[in-house]
């Protein structure tokens, strides 16, 4: 029996996965624990508490640490409901943070419900501000569809990550549990080789006809290309343990989205498995601890993790974990072209969803300066400011006559989370006439006076050319 005032939590989820890992049936446990069957699946339903005397039972019983058997008491939940209550939709309504720790921990399934109840809407809500998007529905109406990306499996993946910020927290557990027992490129080999029965073999470029990594599970062998550098390796390694240990926690993922075609959720399969991946080698824990003591260098975090400046920029960018948020940032990725290959946004960047974007961003003209980092204060036409990183990045090559693609690519934050950046040194804001004026895309871009526009934007009326040539591409009958 406990002794009076002994805490006593709701813990019946974790006490079920508990005893489902450990193989056992309730009338097993029931017996470990010198309880009733009836008792335990009461604990599991969350209609007993767990007392300070059942723990103290379960981890001598199971020999498993304390800490793990009580997990965080609902800290989890609780961290992402107060996360969830930010939203402006619910500020009118006063929730003392003490009604939200007890709904969090007395009732586990209801806050778990709503979490993915609020997850659903943000997506809705993504979706249609999108069908709403003028440029989309005057290329719409062109094109002679109602709904012009209903069917694009890109702008599906976009939106569920989107709907999330770019975090997984399931994943980023999976990772770090295994991150515990094996890292670096000889501990992902040796848990292959112990755990998998699988051989890592390095096989030249003609032999892997295309592929840079491919699994043999006749042979059980893991065959990789010979010529990939440390990142891309260390990489691959990673990716191809995460689908062979986390299929659950992808799947679990995956489960929410409300995708609209097979594509869609191939490529959202795809993009958790590399966002395992990069949590595997990137554990949340150290590389939040990291990212403050380096104060966002990316290419100082490249060094200490063996990752690419891309892989690095990519993981910055789901540090968005209730309660342990670091600094959102939004990432983009062009080809010298414009066109976007990466899109992720975690605070709050006005993409353009069509159209190309606007050509005074340095993101498309880093190409000049290679592998060198450019930074930039920018101002959107409503005022609103952002700090960008941009550097090119290379993909492919390897070795003589290998093909190679360049791309640029642009990490940023809002202008009031700059000055925690080692990029913006001492200066926490920019100077007055610093900020290059940008817009999101010239058919919603109302700067009257831009030499680099491209086109007029939506709405404006056009002044004739007759008696005057301007020195901007077009003049507008309110100039």
């Amino acid at each position: 029996m406990t002794t009076s005032g002994a805490r006593s939590i709701f813990m019946g989820p974790r006490l079920r996965r508990l005893r489902r890992d450990l193989g056992l049936t309730q009338a097993d446990m029931a017996a470990d624990l010198e309880i009733s069957a009836p008792y335990v699946a009461l604990l599991e339903r969350n209609q007993r508490p767990v007392t300070a005397d059942m723990l103290l039972r379960l981890a001598r019983t199971y020999k498993i640490d304390l800490a793990d058997v009580a997990g965080d008491g609902g800290a989890d939940h609780t961290a992402r409901m107060q996360s969830v209550l930010k939203d402006p939709m619910f500020s009118d309504i006063d929730i003392p943070a003490l009604e939200i720790s007890d709904l969090a921990v007395s009732y586990p399934g209801m806050t778990e419900a709503f979490l993915r109840l609020y997850t659903a809407y943000r997506e809705e809500q993504l979706a249609l501000a999108e069908r709403r998007d003028p440029a989309m529905a005057g290329a719409a109406a062109s094109s002679g569809h109602d709904n012009f990306d209903a069917n694009d499996p890109v702008a599906d993946v976009r939106r569920f990550l989107a709907a999330r910020r770019n975090n997984f927290a399931n994943l980023d557990d999976a990772a770090e549990r295994i991150a515990q027992d094996s890292s670096g490129t000889a501990g992902f080999i040796e848990r292959l080789r112990t755990r998998h029965n699988l051989q890592v073999r390095y096989l030249p470029p003609n032999v892997m006809l295309g592929a840079v990594r491919r699994l043999d599970l006749h042979r059980r062998q893991l065959l990789l290309e010979d010529s990939l550098d440390t990142a891309s390796l260390h990489f691959e390694l990673a990716k191809q343990l995460t689908y062979l240990e986390m299929e659950d926690e992808i799947a679990a993922a995956l489960e929410a989205g409300k995708f609209t075609s097979e594509s869609a959720q191939l490529l959202a399969r795809r993009a958790l498995g590399a966002y395992a991946a990069a949590a595997l080698i990137m554990p949340y824990s150290a590389f939040a601890k990291a990212v403050d003591a380096r104060r966002y260098d990316l290419e100082a975090l490249a060094r200490q993790f063996g990752t690419s400046f891309e892989q690095t920029a990519h993981r910055v960018t789901t540090l968005q974990r209730p309660g342990l948020e670091k600094i959102p940032f939004f990432l983009i990725r062009v080809d010298p072209a414009g066109n976007i290959s990466k899109l992720l946004d975690g605070a709050g960047f006005p993409f353009a969803k069509h159209g190309g974007a606007c050509p005074l961003w340095s993101v498309h003209g880093i190409f000049k300066t290679p592998r060198q980092i450019v930074t930039q204060w920018l101002e959107l036409p409503d005022g609103k400011r952002f700090f960008s990183i941009a550097r090119t990045v290379t993909a492919g090559g390897g070795s003589f006559g290998a093909a190679r693609v360049e791309r640029a690519i642009a990490i940023g934050c809002a202008a009031e989370h700059a000055g925690q950046l080692i990029y913006t040194r001492d200066r926490k804001e920019p100077p007055a006439d610093e900020p290059t004026p940008i817009g999101v895309a010239c058919r919603v871009c109302h700067r009257p006076r831009c030499t680099a526009r491209s086109a007029p934007p939506i709405g404006r009326e056009l002044l004739p050319d007759d008696f005057r040539t301007l020195s901007v591409p077009f003049g507008f009958s309110a100039d």
